[in-house]
């Protein structure tokens, strides 16, 4: 066998093709060189150990502030939180000294005086309803007395004549005034917007206070 025909049966082992006959012969896979993605990794750092004492001071610090903004609540436990669509702006208060008009001063004449006309304005609107009284009470008495005499007259007049008057008073109604419940059927909820104002820790002081008087 010639050399070349020995190569060319030693080639079908080989991965890679003879492409030249100056190459060495070779049954493995080749190896090549391969990088792996970027993970930016470094050591984890050593957490610092703090003094106990500084933690327990820590501790104490909030716990006191806490306890103080109870004890500040509790103070104030009747006092409402503050609406700003009742505030007046700040420009009305200082102009407050300006606005406030000095109380009059009376004269003891001018006193009598009032009282004496308050008075006599009384006796005339008492006056005034006694009179309306009696023509009120006059007019029915009339009234019943016209209907008696009819009455003695003709029965079916005086029916008649005692029915109410329904053009005196016109009044049109159409369908029930409230809508009849509808069965099974499932309210929808809407939307609610909630435009309560918080305060900073507000929800953690206010539980603080409850659990303090629970205990």
């Amino acid at each position: 066998m010639s050399v070349y025909g020995m190569l060319l049966a030693f080639s079908k082992l080989s991965v890679q093709p003879v492409t030249s006959l100056t190459r060495n012969i070779s049954t493995s896979s080749s190896l090549y060189f391969r990088g792996t993605s970027v993970l930016f990794g470094e050591p984890l750092k050593k957490k610092k150990r703090m003094d106990p004492a500084v933690l327990r001071n820590r501790e104490e610090r909030k716990k006191r502030k806490l306890e103080k903004q109870i004890r500040r609540l509790e103070k104030n436990s009747r006092q409402l939180k503050p609406i700003s669509e009742l505030e007046p702006a700040f420009k009305l208060i200082d102009q407050q000294a300006k606005r406030t008009r000095p109380k009059p001063v009376h004269t003891q004449e001018y006193l009598e005086q009032r009282i004496l006309l308050t008075k006599e304005w009384s006796r005339f609107k008492n006056a005034q309803f006694m009179e309306d009284i009696r023509m009120l009470d006059n007019v029915m008495l009339s009234q019943q007395k016209a209907l008696d005499e009819l009455r003695a007259e003709s029965e079916e007049l005086y029916q008649e004549a005692i029915q109410p008057d329904v053009n005196l008073m016109p009044h049109i109604t159409k369908g029930p005034l409230n809508t009849i419940a509808i069965p099974n059927y499932e309210k929808p909820d809407g939307d609610y917007i909630d435009v309560t104002k918080k305060y900073d820790g507000e929800d953690q002081i206010f539980q603080q206070v409850i659990d303090t008087k629970k205990k």
